[in-house]
């Protein structure tokens, strides 16, 4: 086994010439890695769905599929492996293209000394090693401060914990990312946050709704214009493409572009040049684009109101973002982390919630999302006239003074309630109410004290934890296993 790291190399070859493929296998073997070798580009989409692999071993001009469409294929799938691709016919443009698709290095056949493809391999796994190393320890790091990232990114659920682990996956590369989500979920927090854990982070961020500009004011801000392109424009401007060159733009609200700006930014991203508003001359920019959407682009596509090949070249890495209902064990972190936020800025001396208050906050089903949640927090702090939040200061719609969208659970034999809900909802709602006496249950058994809970529970302290705190405020989000489990700051 190489030295350089701890673990077997895992290697995926993909070749269509069989005494090269076999050569390489047997060189990589030799060295101590793991190869899986195949000859097929097809084959090799089908297995990256059944197994991880840390290096990919490419060829360009394969049969069915290029090594460039399985590239993208690979990223797409697998954004985390290092992918190393090998021609015979080496042009400088067929490089650029696969570094900007995400390609570690590039390799010329016929190779002047095999050994060149083994380094090739043991740098790109040296890298792909560091990199998880580094995911392991923010991971880890997250965990100890209760969910809260330094991106802003707030959420320990298992659907936040997969949006992360995409981010630190997909972060280093150049790859455009579409991210997808309902309004309000956060989407402008994962492209700063893909923004800052990039090789761009020094770099500028710039960010647009394309949703809120004219067709002529949208293209002149993307692009520029020059002096005399439309009524107004009295001088030269760059535009946002420019400002953002060596960094990151994001796009938000993109399924509202018209036909004519989806053709120019279809050309940015194809050739990585843009032409400024009445201007024949073009301009080479280096940027990143995410771009985001709460629209369906497929439907859009089908309908013929969005470019199929521009939805191509926006979705290389997709992003979906879990709407707040979905991840109901994540509002507690967050209204506490809203506290904090609008508490220091309105310079009140509100502390905390109580329990019925995050009790009607976990019960809602929050259709405006985090957004709505972290509304609902500053008008809670705003009204909070003492030191906790009560359910008197949430707004009606949380608290039930008007109809709430998740009510208690109807009790046995309440046939005319359960009648008027929908399976899921009857499902959702009495599973809370078990969900909730159960644990209450078990902390009276166990006298407050989480781990023999957790025990008699037969699950792991930090999952019970996490089940514990949408019913009790006064959980300590900080505390260890041999500290206090309880916060007693309000008697």
């Amino acid at each position: 086994m190489d030295s350089t790291t701890d673990r077997v190399v895992r290697v995926l070859v993909v070749d269509d010439e069989p005494v090269l493929l076999k050569a390489l296998e047997a060189l990589l073997t030799k060295k101590g890695h793991h190869v899986t070798a195949l000859d097929s580009p097809i084959a090799a989409t089908q297995r990256l769905a059944q197994e991880d692999f840390d290096v990919a071993l490419l060829d360009v001009k394969m049969p069915d599929l290029s090594g460039l469409e399985l590239l993208t294929a690979v990223k797409h799938r697998r954004p985390e492996v290092e992918v190393i691709m090998m021609t015979g016919h080496a042009t400088v443009e067929t490089a650029l293209s696969a570094v900007k698709a995400g390609a570690y290095d590039y390799l010329t056949k016929p190779f002047e000394d095999v050994e060149l493809v083994a380094r090739a391999v043991t740098k790109a796994a040296e890298r792909k090693h560091l990199f998880d190393r580094n995911r392991e320890l923010e991971t880890a790091l997250r965990e100890k401060e209760g969910g809260v990232q330094s991106d802003g990114l707030v959420g320990n659920s298992g659907p936040m914990r997969d949006v992360t682990r995409m981010i630190d996956a997909v972060a280093y590369s150049a790859a455009t990312v579409l991210v997808q989500g309902e309004s309000g979920t956060g989407k402008e927090l994962v492209a700063r946050a893909l923004h800052v854990k990039s090789p761009r982070r020094g770099e500028p961020f710039v960010a647009l709704n394309c949703g809120a500009l004219t067709e002529t004011l949208l293209e002149s801000e993307l692009f520029g214009h020059v002096k005399g392109a439309f009524t107004g424009a009295q001088r030269d401007q760059k535009g946002l493409f420019d400002a953002a060159d060596g960094g990151t733009i994001f796009l938000d609200e993109i399924g509202d572009i018209p036909p004519a700006t989806q053709v120019r930014l279809l050309r940015v991203l194809q050739e990585g040049e843009l032409k400024r508003v009445g201007s024949a001359e073009s301009i080479k920019v280096d940027v990143r684009v995410i771009a985001a959407t709460h629209r369906d682009l497929p439907k859009l596509v089908k309908s013929g109101r969005f470019r199929e090949d521009l939805f191509y070249r926006l979705n290389v890495i997709a992003i979906p973002l879990p709407p707040l209902r979905d991840r109901i064990e994540d509002v507690p972190l967050l209204a506490h982390h809203f506290l904090r936020r609008y508490t220091e800025r309105l310079g009140k001396k509100v502390k905390t919630l109580t329990a019925e208050a995050v009790e009607l906050l976990c019960g809602y089903r929050w259709p405006g999302n985090v957004r709505e949640l972290e509304n609902a927090l500053e008008r809670a702090v705003v009204l909070c006239r003492g030191e906790t939040v009560t359910p008197a200061d949430l707004p009606p719609s949380v608290s039930g003074r008007t109809a709430p969208l998740i009510r208690e659970a109807p009790s046995a034999g309440d046939d005319a309630t359960w009648a008027s809900m929908s399976y899921a909802a009857a499902k959702e709602q009495a599973l809370r109410r078990f969900e909730k006496g159960y644990v209450e249950a078990l902390m009276r058994a166990c006298d407050n004290n989480i781990s023999g809970a957790a025990r008699k529970a037969g699950m792991d302290r930090s999952n019970f934890k996490r089940v514990l705190r949408k019913y009790r405020i006064d959980i300590d989000y900080d505390s260890g296993d041999e500290g206090p489990e309880l916060n007693r700051a309000n008697g």
